[in-house]
């Protein structure tokens, strides 16, 4: 690898602010960037922001990284100028996951100052959604998205499957709440208003109960120990249910699906539509593999997503710009 200068310029700055808006698994921003002057910008896994309990194989955190990388993209277009990425440039560094150079003069598409558009108004949903119907075709716009940054979108409408990827995602759920070692990783991420941080996930990020919908959500506040059943149940407003997923399973390939998951969520984002995500049986093995069997066709499971309209919001904090350069 060429040696760099970490100071960034105010050109990679604009990237990286539009960069750090990605979700992340628990909001970790496993991600870190180098500046080269003018040039280019380098963007790295940050193991030490890793889970190594629930992605021991860092799949879910290379997902993140390429939600930025995504992000990158789309604000360099509106700068007016092409990206050129390097994916995986430095076979002696795999944390060295892409270089982005300044390509020629451009204008950005329509579409492409939307998705820009959107990148402020994206947050992870929690919870149950509004009855509000989805807009008429967005499933199908959605399915394009993803299609074209190399993945696809698997939309969960029958019964059957429904019901089958909710027992899968309750199984995987109950094995994190059962397992000592993980929930700890897990309290971990998580912090009190009391003591903020700018990562990770506050402990009253929804004022629910994680089972109320038809899909088990992470128990950031500990109400399943106080409160095993849920008080109220809202099966019907769980939302459109999907998995994403691809043809390989590589560190590439958990890349490019990364950019597919947040080209995605930003096409969405635009019509007010948020996601939720559920990836606990993603991160057993056993569970993974029959997700794959069952319910892609075949290909690799990397994320299962509810799309709907939240009834509120949250933004979650990011960590300042001097802490993810360098």
């Amino acid at each position: 690898m060429s040696v760099i200068s970490a100071h960034p310029t105010h050109a990679s700055t604009y990237l990286v602010r539009a960069a750090v808006t990605a979700p992340s698994l628990m909001n970790t921003q496993p991600w870190r960037f180098v500046a080269d002057g003018d040039t280019e910008i380098e963007l790295h896994a940050d193991a030490r922001r890793g889970l190594p309990l629930a992605d021991p194989h860092g799949r879910e955190l290379v997902l993140g990284c390429g939600a930025a990388l995504f992000n990158m993209r789309l604000a360099m277009l509106h700068l007016n100028f092409r990206p050129v990425v390097h994916t995986l440039p430095d076979p002696q560094d795999p944390a060295h996951l892409a270089t982005v150079r300044w390509g020629a003069y451009t204008r950005p598409t329509a579409e492409e100052q939307r998705l820009y558009g959107a990148l402020g108004r994206r947050h992870t949903a929690h919870g149950p959604f509004l009855p509000e119907p989805l807009p008429s075709g967005l499933v199908e716009e959605m399915r394009e998205h993803t299609r074209r940054e190399g993945a696809e979108l698997h939309v969960i409408d029958g019964t059957a499957e429904r019901r089958m990827l909710a027992e899968l995602v309750r199984a995987g759920e109950e094995a994190r709440r059962a397992d000592a070692r993980l929930a700890a990783e897990q309290a971990g991420w998580t912090w009190r208003l009391a003591r903020p941080r700018n990562a990770g996930v506050p402990a009253d990020v929804s004022v629910l109960h994680p089972d109320s919908t038809a899909l088990a959500g992470r128990d950031y506040a500990g109400l399943t120990g106080m409160f095993p059943t849920p008080p109220r149940r809202w099966p019907a407003r769980t939302g459109l249910v999907t998995l994403l997923a691809s043809d390989r399973d590589d560190p590439l390939t958990w890349l490019r699906s990364g950019q597919a998951l947040q080209r995605m969520l930003l096409h969405a984002a635009g019509y007010g539509v948020m996601a939720a995500f559920h990836t606990q049986p993603l991160e057993v093995p056993r569970l993974r593999t029959r997700i794959r069997q069952t319910l892609t066709a075949g290909q690799f499971p990397q994320m299962i997503l509810r799309f709907g309209h939240p009834p509120c919001v949250r933004a979650l904090p990011r960590r300042a710009l001097a802490e993810v350069f360098g």
